[in-house]
């Protein structure tokens, strides 16, 4: 069924480059809540190749942040100029999973459906979650099954549940788009 155990540890946003010279770093979140996770005092790690926190790279406080163009200008403690700034390029933030904001009702983490069985019409199992591609205007959900490899839009209006702990979802798909 896949492992959907929730990690230690979750990316919140990508650090693209350096902005100005007073050390601030263009971050692109990936996060729902990028209000919460660059809030002033809140402590985010960097990550290592393999995903997890980075042992040799210090924990980086936020100072301060706010909206951009292209997500958010972030001003960590100890970054103090565009030459510090600079070594944290295309590095990824980590925060630890127990100091995010708590779900909203009927909310899930992305890789908690990795692993779910798809069932069109409650009956008929399409396959397991592959992937999930954050895209616009709707995220999809890569399936493989006996019917191959089918991309499913991620909304309420075609998925009718999601049962985390059973390990399930549910889909009602208009017609024509379980051929494509």
């Amino acid at each position: 069924m896949g492992d959907r155990s929730n990690p230690e540890f979750l990316v919140v946003g990508h650090i693209s480059k350096p902005h100005g010279i007073r050390g601030e770093v263009v971050v692109h979140p990936l996060t729902d809540h990028p209000e919460g996770a660059f809030a002033p005092g809140v402590v985010l790690l960097l990550s290592a190749r393999d995903g997890a926190p980075d042992p040799a790279a210090p924990p980086l406080r936020v100072e301060g942040a706010r909206a951009a163009n292209r997500g958010w200008l972030v001003r960590f403690g100890g970054i103090r100029d565009r030459n510090d700034a600079e070594r944290y390029r295309g590095r990824d933030l980590l925060r630890p999973l127990a100091d995010l904001e708590p779900l909203d009702e009927g909310e899930v983490f992305y890789h908690q459906l990795l692993g779910l069985e798809v069932f069109h019409g409650g009956e008929e199992s399409l396959g397991r979650v592959r992937e999930v591609y954050e895209m616009q205007p709707a995220d999809l959900l890569e399936v493989a099954g006996p019917r191959g490899v089918l991309l499913i839009p991620f909304r309420k209006e075609i998925v009718t549940s999601v049962d985390v702990e059973a390990g399930r979802m549910t889909i009602d798909p208009p017609p024509g788009l379980l051929e494509l």
